[in-house]
Formats: C-alpha cells, structure tokens, sequence
C-alpha cells in the first residue's frame, strides 16, 4: 500500500468542486477525469464518474455517486494556517453557511466541514480565559486569543 486517500461522495458535482478547491487551494490540480460508461445513480454515459485531484500535494478523489449520502460534522479537514492573513483568506473563500461556523469550524457550498485554524491553535488555547474567548468566537482571531492569555 503507498498511501491512503480521501473519497469525496458528491450528488453530481464533484467536478464543479475539484475545480472549486482546485482555485482556492495553491499547489493544486485536477489529476484525471474518468467519464460514465453507462447511466448511472449521479448522471447519463459520458457525464463524469469521478475526478481525481490534488490540494497542495495531497490526493483526493471526487465520486458523483447520486443523492444517497451526504457531508456531515463526523469528517472534516483541517487547514493549518500561518498567520491571521492566512486565516482570513480561507474562510472568505470556504465558509457557505454562516449558521455552521464556531471555533473556527466552517461548511462550504457543497457541505464539506473546514477546521481553520493557526498551526499554534493548542498553545494559543492553552489556558481557561484563552479556551473561553475561542469558543466564543466562529473564525479564530489570533490577536483576540492572545489577549485573552
């Protein structure tokens, strides 16, 4: 085994979210388009089945697999930022729903759970006026944070 990837189960546009993530993430690419030989659940012959892709070096697989199954909280992914500029530009362009945002959790168009946070977060936090002002908070202001400290 070389190495183990995510599979992303998409109703019928997992090519619309490669390309989305694609954008939005640097050092990304779509890999391969593989296209339906037959109807299926998700779309006719030729439509496509899945995209693979990758987001800054790591791997992914988009399936259009039909309306059966959705993204839930159970899974996320999380994005390790290095500084507030950082912060800021991946939840402008991730965060869909604001009613899902806290502690720097966000869910983007397609249902997908997004952890962004500074790749500091656990010493950031580390502290009980420092945990309280986090989970106040939906996107993580790292200055609000050391000020709490």
């Amino acid at each position: 085994m070389k190495y183990i990837y995510p599979c992303l189960w998409f109703d019928k546009n997992a090519e619309e979210a490669a390309n989305f993530y694609v954008s939005v993430f640097p050092n990304s690419k779509v890999l391969n388009v593989t296209h339906a030989s037959a109807d299926t659940p998700s779309g006719s012959k030729g439509s496509v089945l899945v995209i693979d892709f990758e987001l800054n070096g790591r791997q992914f697989l988009g399936l259009n697999g039909g309306p059966n199954f959705k993204f839930n909280e159970s899974i996320s992914f999380v994005i390790q930022c290095k500084d507030q500029e950082e912060i800021d530009y991946f939840w402008e362009k991730l965060s869909a729903v604001p009613e899902a945002e806290q502690c720097g959790w966000l869910k983007d168009k397609f249902g997908l759970s997004w952890q962004v946070a500074p790749e500091n977060i656990a010493e950031l936090i580390n502290g009980e006026k420092a945990m309280q002002a986090m989970l106040k908070m939906k996107k993580i202001i790292i200055n609000e944070l050391l000020q709490a400290k």
